[in-house]
């Protein structure tokens, strides 16, 4: 069953990446819905004095806008975001682009479209993510982040997973979470975005390349510190 499911997700994976070749447009609109998706759970009343929370002491955050799953029997999870880090001075990096899939097995049906975002809390959640392909819950710890109004830093203070998700969901499923996504970098959005041959790395530790049109995202994360 885990190989099965992994060869699903890998499916979805190879899927996003042969429909057609990459194009700028396509990951600055990618990067606009992103901004979009931040502003929308750091406004939401219970979500967003959580996220601000762990935003102040986050390493990074993934953001995905439209995460789509469906399902019948055999279900899939499949979409593209972006991974921004933040630096020593607070400062965030321009984006990455990462691509997600999982695949599971069990009584399931429906199809959900939902904005994601993936709070990174731990240097070794992060090492994972820049080891160029990674599986949540097996190589990194993910857990649905504590919501409600009423939730301060002093809370959040104490959690210890490396990675807390949070979600506005569309639609209507009935399955798993995350756990047993796959992530991977879509080099090739990178070369188009940016040019030259950028790296995960190489766009958001050593920020060798920029894009003055993330600016706004950027901006976004860090009204919430």
């Amino acid at each position: 069953m885990f190989r099965l499911t992994t060869w699903i997700a890998a499916l979805l994976l190879g899927a996003m990446a042969l429909t057609r070749p990459a194009l700028a447009n396509d990951q600055q609109e990618l990067v606009d819905r992103a901004k979009i998706t931040v502003d929308s759970l750091r406004n939401d009343d219970n979500l967003k004095s959580p996220i601000n929370s762990l935003l102040a002491r986050a390493k990074g955050v993934l953001v995905f806008p439209n995460l789509f799953k469906a399902g019948f029997i055999l279900g899939g999870e499949g979409g593209s975001g972006v991974l921004l880090l933040k630096g020593n001075d607070g400062s965030w990096s321009s984006p990455a682009f990462f691509g997600m899939g999982s695949g599971s097995i069990g009584l399931q049906i429906g199809a959900q479209s939902s904005e994601v975002m993936f709070i990174i809390m731990t240097d070794g959640g992060l090492r994972k993510i820049l080891n160029n392909s990674m599986k949540l819950g097996v190589d990194a710890g993910v857990a649905v982040g504590p919501v409600g109004a009423g939730v301060e830093a002093s809370t959040t203070v104490n959690l210890r997973q490396d990675i807390y998700a949070y979600s506005k969901a569309s639609g209507l499923y009935g399955g798993g979470a995350f756990e047993g996504s796959v992530l991977t970098p879509r080099e090739e959005w990178n070369r188009a975005y940016y040019g030259g041959n950028p790296t995960t790395r190489s766009i958001t530790v050593d920020r060798q390349f920029d894009n003055a049109s993330a600016n706004a995202l950027k901006a976004a994360l860090a009204s919430a510190q």
